[in-house]
């Protein structure tokens, strides 16, 4: 990965420095108010992670859901069932008002994907029933 940059920062509160530098930005299995902030298309959340993004980068967000076992977070964070429907309507308008336009959604069960490269990603996939969700956007 050329000039990667790993921050460890809360999305609410990212450094002014980093304004408009990556050209590609990912979130993989968020959670808590970053998992609130992607997945319910939060405003504060998606302004911040596009004020970070240089134009044409792109967004890479991957969910791993499983309904039985996240449901007290999910009910906690006030999250709606995620679909593609859900993406394609709500999620795409509000990621639209933060200046990103959704290009792809991909869903399938975490166990099909074995290029998860993450430790938290190879723990996630022994779950059979976790589901997937990646979903790309470009900074407009």
């Amino acid at each position: 990965m050329p000039n990667a940059l790993f921050v460890q920062a809360a999305v609410e509160n990212l450094p002014e420095e980093l304004q408009g530098i990556a050209t590609d930005v990912r979130v993989q299995f968020p959670w808590g108010s970053l998992l609130r902030g992607v997945a319910g298309g939060d405003e504060l959340v998606m302004r911040n992670l596009r004020r970070i993004c240089s134009l044409n980068a792109r967004l890479h967000v991957t969910l791993g859901l499983d309904l039985e076992r996240d449901r007290s977070e999910w009910e906690r964070l006030e999250l709606p069932e995620i679909s593609k429907d859900y993406i394609g309507t709500v999620l795409a308008e509000r990621y639209g008002v933060a200046g990103f336009c959704i290009i792809e959604v991909k869903a399938g069960l975490l166990s099909e994907r074995p290029q998860i490269q993450t430790s938290w990603g190879r723990r996630l996939q022994e779950s059979s029933s976790r589901s997937l969700i990646s979903i790309t956007a470009k900074a407009n």
